[in-house]
């Protein structure tokens, strides 16, 4: 698997996803379509970083590394 992925983009991916988690979690948004949706945010965005793949980029033609 070829990556397609930057440091800046991996870091905010994760950034992001540790915000989404921590407003599901944390917060006592236990319950509702709000809460499944910033869970599955945050569970798709910290694979897609720590894979350093993104499926969308690649259906795009988007590349975030400059050596890849």
């Amino acid at each position: 698997m070829r990556t397609n992925m930057g440091r800046v983009d991996r870091g905010g991916r994760l950034v992001i996803a540790a915000a989404l988690g921590y407003l599901a979690l944390a917060t006592g948004m236990a319950t509702g379509a709000l809460f499944w949706l910033a869970l599955a945010v945050a569970v798709i965005f910290t694979v897609t970083a720590v894979l350093s793949n993104c499926p969308f980029y690649r259906i795009v033609g988007l590349k975030t590394c400059r050596d890849c």
